[in-house]
């Protein structure tokens, strides 16, 4: 039993109840929902409310936002989303992909300090504080200033026991670097979560990064590139060879985004690939699971055993 920062407060892991990893309930920019709100439609709360209260009601307990502050993070918004739907959510700190020109030569322990603070202490002026870590690396790997990152989170890890969420390339094996440098920190690597391991369909590989310690992010339905049904296919090959406990599947799927007047998909578009929202693992993944032989009690505790495994460290 240990307590984790939810942004209405510490949450018990023996409450996590049905779990999704990796979500946001808002993507757009630093500031961008509080100073630019019209972009992202009529009555922004009331549709996240809404999205929220039908994954509630789906049986969604719980819901990590991996939105940091570079993608949007609105902590005001989170802690009214969550008080009002009654979903817990917990909010991340760290950095995901877009380096400000003006971070550059910023260290690592400047950076950390920052990210602690947000743990221990509240994001931007209030007391709500992250639950999560969070760093990424994508198709160029782990570059200089994404090792400064991702040291800083692991040292604010450290010091904070805070675990840590990576967004990472999986069909480049990025994933390898990313442990390599956590290591050398001295991270112990159950602690750490990679994500979008599903982009993959090289059992091989996410086993490896398994036998390191970390837990695997299953989190990109229906997703791009890859079929929902290939990613399926992945995890019962990983359920096959045992570890089911250290899986968590979700979405990577978003309530609020900014609505541009040419977008690459239109919200029509969006909503047939998947009109089930928070629901789509519930509605469609595990039917697809049931139907490849995987039991009833495995299923089951997919979004279950595997977040709150991963959290208890």
């Amino acid at each position: 039993m240990a307590k984790i920062n939810s942004v209405c407060g510490p949450l018990d892991t023996n409450d996590l109840g049905f779990t999704l990893m990796h979500e946001h309930i808002m993507v757009g920019a630093a500031g961008a929902y509080e100073d630019f709100p019209e972009f992202f439609g009529p009555k922004p709360m009331a549709r996240v409310v809404e999205g929220l209260k039908k994954a509630k009601e789906g049986g969604v307990d719980t819901i990590v936002d991996a939105t940091t502050l570079d993608l949007g993070r609105d902590i005001h918004l989170l802690y009214e989303a969550s008080k009002q739907s009654k979903v817990n959510i917990i909010a991340c700190a760290g950095w995901w992909l877009e380096i400000p020109r003006f971070f550059e030569g910023l260290s690592a322990d400047q950076l950390a300090e920052v990210f602690l603070r947000e743990i221990e202490h509240g994001i931007s002026g209030t007391n709500i504080k992250a639950g999560i870590l969070k760093a990424a690396h994508d198709i160029g790997g782990v570059t200089p200033m994404g090792e400064t990152m991702i040291r800083a989170v692991a040292r604010a890890h450290l010091k904070s026991g805070v675990p840590i969420m990576l967004h990472s390339y999986s069909p480049g094996r990025v994933g390898l670097q990313q442990l390599a440098v956590l290591k050398d920190e001295g991270v112990n690597l159950n602690r750490v979560k990679m994500d979008h391991s599903n982009d993959t369909m090289d059992v091989e590989y996410l086993i490896s990064l398994m036998e390191e310690g970390c837990y695997l992010g299953l989190d990109r339905y229906p997703g791009m590139n890859v079929s929902p049904l290939s990613r399926t296919k992945t995890m019962k090959a990983l359920i096959d060879e045992g570890y089911a406990d250290r899986l968590c599947p979700s979405h990577d799927g978003s309530i609020l985004h900014i609505l541009v007047d040419n977008p690459v998909m239109t919200e029509k578009e969006r909503l047939l690939k998947n009109p089930y929202g928070f629901l789509f693992i519930k509605n469609v993944v595990f039917p697809q699971l049931k139907e490849m032989g995987v039991p009833e009690d495995i299923i089951n505790g997919l979004c279950v055993r595997g977040p709150k495994n991963f959290f208890l460290g």
